[in-house]
């Protein structure tokens, strides 16, 4: 299928799904429901007052300082337990406890233990996420070519060269696994923390939005982020991951 393809069946079904929106907002004929116009005009008020910009200006900076401390640690731990056997049987039981700790009551934990903070606001972000990105490059490091390691070794390459140019080539699917769904899941979290702890955000906005029953606005802002992100994701991570991945062609 040629881009031209995807890219004209992508924009019909945007279409469509605008479409069924349209319909059911003149259905249901409330402003708990505004249609695709209603919404539009909503964000194009917030867009010249300069608010829409700014909070998702300070949403994204949450999410690429939590982004990358979690990708950064995260990584690390995964890779040093998917190396070692003795290393997972004695922290790999932690790593499924962080797993399973709800997203929120991190987030009252560190806004008890730290206070109303913004270091407190990001740590409480990469907490939740660096448990994720632990699983996903442990299996990644557990699936490494044997092969390609004996290689290594019978080349004598240098540990960093060949952490370079052998081991973290073959993570590369694991990376952009891990850097995908942890985007969506971290913009997510620091919503809800900038809803319950920051006074700015786009988390603030909506809740701000939700005390005022202002459901255009709420739409606004979740449309306009949304996009953001998939602008990331399409201009930033996919070519990456391309590039990246060259090696095995």
């Amino acid at each position: 299928m040629s881009t031209a393809t995807r890219l004209l069946l992508t924009a019909a079904s945007l279409a469509g799904l605008v479409l069924v929106w349209q319909i059911a907002a003149l259905i249901a004929a409330s402003p708990l429901l505004p249609g695709p116009a209603a919404v539009v005009a909503a964000m194009a008020r917030a867009a010249e007052s300069g608010a829409l910009q700014a909070n998702i200006a300070i949403t994204l900076a949450r999410v690429a300082a939590s982004f990358l401390i979690a990708m950064a640690i995260g990584s690390a731990i995964g890779i040093a337990l998917g190396r070692s056997v003795q290393l997972n049987e004695l922290f790999g039981p932690w790593v499924v406890v962080l797993l399973n700790l709800p997203a929120l009551v991190v987030i009252i934990l560190c806004y008890v233990w730290f206070g109303l903070t913004e270091a407190a606001a990001i740590t409480a972000v990469a907490i939740n996420k660096i448990p994720n990105v632990a699983v996903t490059m442990r299996e990644g490091a557990a699936a490494l070519s044997r092969d390609l390691d004996e290689m290594a070794r019978v080349y004598r390459l240098p540990r960093l060269k060949a952490l370079r140019e052998v081991t973290l080539p073959q993570l590369v699917p694991f990376f952009a696994a891990s850097a995908r769904s942890g985007l969506a899941l971290t913009w997510k979290i620091v919503l809800v923390v900038e809803l319950l702890g920051r006074s700015n955000g786009v988390g603030f906005e909506l809740q701000t939005a939700f005390q005022l029953f202002d459901v255009a606005t709420i739409l606004a802002y979740a449309l306009a982020f949304t996009a953001v992100v998939q602008l990331i994701e399409l201009g930033l991570l996919q070519p990456w991951e391309r590039r990246a991945n060259r090696w095995r062609r």
